[in-house]
């Protein structure tokens, strides 16, 4: 599995519900694993960004599918980063260059 981290920031509409029924929250993990990710481990943010969101999910495709669904519903929009662990950058730093 990759890691993911999903900086999300909630509409006037994502506010309102939350808001409203805090446990949406939860819902929507839910909602992500049935899509084939799972949220590790999730922060309140205070500044420019509402949430943080540590997702593992098998690729790319997958955490775009999860985004996009997510967005798509006008409650938040995402910026997703791909989460490298050091001990796989070293290795690829330690390898020629390719051709």
């Amino acid at each position: 599995m990759r890691t993911f981290l999903l900086l999300s920031t909630l509409s006037s509409q994502g506010l309102q519900t939350l808001a409203t029924t805090p446990e949406r929250l939860f819902e929507v993990n839910r909602e992500i694993e049935s899509i084939g990710g799972r949220v590790v481990r999730q922060w309140a943010l205070l500044g420019a960004y509402d949430f943080l969101s540590v997702v593992e999910a098998p690729d790319e495709r997958t955490i775009s599918r999860i985004t996009v669904e997510l967005a798509s519903r006008g409650s938040a929009s995402f910026e997703t980063l791909t989460a490298i662990p050091v001990d796989e950058l070293i290795d690829a730093l330690d390898q020629p260059p390719p051709g």
